[in-house]
Formats: structure tokens, sequence, C-alpha cells
């Protein structure tokens, strides 16, 4: 990211967000961070200091790879449920493999500390549960709620750009 004098909202999702709300820290141009059903972590924790000891019933595991990615019969009914099918199709031919490193990697900067958040509940989100987004959501400046699935920004794109464009 670059300075800039334009007053930027940065939109953040799922694991995603933990990667683009740490980038946006220290930026000046940075005005508001939305945490789209992400996993919020303190500085010095990662993803899988949220996880169980079971991998979750929708991750395909490659431990000898050292990849990961959702299982392609789970991707539909646990991440895209309230989207057309034809979203749900393309996701299926746009999955990929990621490494299982990004799982341990821990958080430098937590910028939703300093600067102006609003954290996205999906309600109906069968990958990040909803009460889980719920404890996460306490540590944003304020909180919004949408009856909607892992992608609202796919399933519900008129109530997303209405939020943002009210940031």
């Amino acid at each position: 990211m670059t300075a800039s004098e334009e007053p930027t909202v940065v939109v953040a999702h799922s694991y995603g967000g933990i990667v683009t709300a740490e980038a946006a820290g220290g930026i000046d141009a940075v005005r508001h961070l939305l945490l789209v059903s992400i996993y919020l972590p303190e500085v010095g924790h990662s993803l899988s200091s949220f996880g169980r000891e079971e991998p979750a019933p929708f991750l395909d595991i490659d431990p000898e790879g050292g990849t990961f990615t959702v299982r392609p019969e789970a991707l539909a009914e646990t991440f895209l449920q309230d989207c057309d099918p034809e979203i749900q199709r393309q996701a299926m031919d746009k999955a990929a493999r990621q490494s299982l490193a990004v799982l341990g990697q821990p958080v430098k900067s937590a910028p939703w500390q300093d600067v102006p958040s609003t954290y996205l509940v999906c309600a109906q989100d069968q990958g990040t549960p909803a009460d889980r987004q719920r404890e996460f959501a306490g540590r944003a400046g304020s909180v919004v709620e949408l009856d909607a699935g892992h992608h609202p920004f796919l399933s519900r794109p008129t109530e997303v750009r209405d939020l943002i464009l009210g940031l």
C-alpha cells in the first residue's frame, strides 16, 4: 500500500482479512476498517490460535505437501449457501490450495486497535460461526449484523455497499 491523501476504507474478509488488516496498519490514508467474518487476532496470535485440535471438517489438509483447501463437496454449503448456483460453480473453479504455514504465522500489528473499525457479523456463516464472530466483534469500534453467509458481498451486495458508503 502507498500513502494517499484520499481517505480509504479497507475491507478485510475471512483469513485474508487478517493479512489485509495488518497491512493497513501505519497507513495514514486508512480512515476505517470494515472487518467481514474475520478472526480478529491480538498481536502475536495467529489463525491457529483460534482453532481446535482437530481441523475443521470442511478442510482438506495435505500434511506432506504442506497445503490445505476447502473440500470441494463442502465449499458451497459451508461458505456460499446463500449465493446463487452460478456463483457457487464459479467459486469451485477458483478454489486453490494454500500453504499450511499461513495458519501459524503470528500477526505483528493490530490496526483495529488504532483505526476506527466496524465488524460485519455474518449470522448465517457456516465456516466462521456467528458466535465466534460476535466474540471478535467486541474488539471492533462498532458492530453490524447481517443475515448472510460467509460472502455477503456476493449474496447481499447492496447491503454491503450501503454499509461501506455509510462509513
